[in-house]
């Protein structure tokens, strides 16, 4: 191909990858997962996390260094709270220790930490007590990120509270396939409730241990779009749009938790907004269907035509990365894409995808959206919850019995990228020709 030029991103733009302590670290016996992963039927194929990707074995070390050589200089990571505290009464300094180590891995290989606090787990005492669906677990959850924040900050100023609270209710308390597995959208309300609440709480925690901090959430972005111009469709696009994007968020700005069919004033989460995390990866096209009460009155799908990942769980939807940032830009602070990927053991569709995806992202940055780094998902294959080892995430693959990781193509594609800050014509040619057109349309 002939140079055609480079899309440029901001200077000190963060470039990584994305992490999650269940789905990578293994050997942890105490979280609900765990719990979870032991009852039949609850993960495809009967898989379990176990050894996962052995970090807490050690092999953070090894990954950190392939990410650092690939010109990565960031990466988010999340900490469990049941190592943390694996007993009501009992602190774990050697956990903490252990995260400390992680964290000075990243800063002595010149890579800025970002923290999750809760991504998806809880100890298995806290289940134990109604988890989510107790109230006191928002005092619990704010003397643990006390705890972990007092030992860490040291190391780390940026601070992710809550991954996905939309995924984590529906998926726990409406569609059943997370722990604990109900289908009660009452509960599902007062479980968002109380985790807009333990947000807040955990946002000025952290700010009164370290003013410099920056605290937000990360939310899964899902475009809904109506399959047609029936009122029945437009209907429920608004409704999923309203409880599963705008809920939490519009809480954090104005205090009112307004979920159509109950509201209620949270007035202490007002401001508790330092940057929004966007986790994107598609849109769903939505019908609605008066006999299907099981599926919340819709039928989901994607648009015929449309690029699917290997299991059809993702479509190649860039231009909806635009809608998620434009989407998030009404909230009025800093944006950070805090995933995006796509399930693909053979690599074939994801070089497209990245680079479809950051071009996208690059326009919107280029339309004055500030947007202060891109954490790819994943930096290597791990245990991706309910659908186990079935999906393939990571820039590197994963040899499940040998520990062994295997460098897809897609590694040193994103190496170009971070290295240069930007998508060149050159990279765009060498790893995915077949979207230089769209990339780099020919000026005439």
């Amino acid at each position: 191909m002939a140079p055609f030029g480079t899309y440029t991103f901001p200077e000190g733009f963060l470039w990584g990858t994305a992490t999650a302590a269940h789905q990578v670290e293994g050997h942890n016996h105490n979280d609900t997962w765990y719990a979870w992963e032991q009852e039949e039927g609850r993960i495809l194929n009967g898989h379990t996390a176990e050894v996962a990707c052995d970090w807490w074995g050690g092999r953070w070390r090894e990954d950190f260094d392939r990410a650092q050589a690939a010109h990565q200089n960031a990466h988010r990571l999340s900490i469990a709270w049941s190592r943390i505290q694996p007993e009501p009464d009992r602190w774990d300094e050697t956990a903490l220790d252990r995260y400390r180590e992680m964290l000075i891995g990243l800063r002595n290989r010149k890579m800025v930490p970002m923290v999750t606090l809760h991504h998806f787990c809880e100890p298995l005492w806290v289940a134990e007590m109604g988890g989510w669906e107790n109230e006191a677990v928002i005092e619990l959850f704010a003397d643990f990120v006390k705890k972990a924040v007092e030992a860490l900050m040291p190391y780390c100023s940026m601070w992710v509270t809550i991954n996905e609270p939309d995924v984590f209710v529906y998926s726990a308390y409406v569609d059943g396939v997370f722990p604990p597995g109900k289908k009660d959208l009452k509960t599902a309300m007062k479980v968002m409730q109380h985790m807009v609440r333990a947000h807040a709480r955990a946002y000025h925690v952290i700010h009164d241990l370290q003013p410099e901090a920056q605290v937000g959430p990360a939310l899964h972005y899902r475009g809904f779009k109506p399959a047609t111009w029936l009122p029945g469709d437009r209907w429920a696009a608004k409704v999923f749009h309203t409880l599963f994007n705008d809920l939490f968020p519009r809480t954090l700005k104005d205090g009112l938790f307004n979920a159509i069919v109950a509201k209620e004033r949270i007035p202490e989460a007002v401001g508790t907004l330092d940057f929004i995390g966007l986790n994107y990866y598609c849109n769903d096209m939505l019908r609605f269907n008066l006999f299907a009460p099981k599926d919340l009155f819709v039928r989901m799908y994607f648009p015929k035509g449309s690029e699917l990942s290997e299991n059809g769980f993702i479509a190649n939807q860039p231009a909806g990365l635009i809608d998620c940032v434009q989407w998030g830009a009404q909230y009025g602070v800093p944006l950070i894409i805090t995933e995006n990927g796509i399930e693909d053991s053979q690599d074939v569709l994801r070089p497209k995808y990245i680079l479809e995806h950051l071009h996208a992202l690059w326009r919107v940055i280029n339309n004055n959206t500030p947007v202060l780094g891109y954490f790819h998902w994943s930096l290597v294959d791990n245990f991706e919850w309910e659908r186990g080892w079935t999906q393939r995430f990571g820039l590197w693959g994963l040899n499940l019995e040998t520990q062994a990781r295997i460098r897809r193509p897609s590694v040193d594609l994103y190496a170009e990228i971070c290295q240069l800050n930007g998508i060149s014509s050159e990279t765009v040619g060498k790893y995915a020709p077949d979207a230089f057109s769209g990339i780099f349309p020919s000026e005439s």
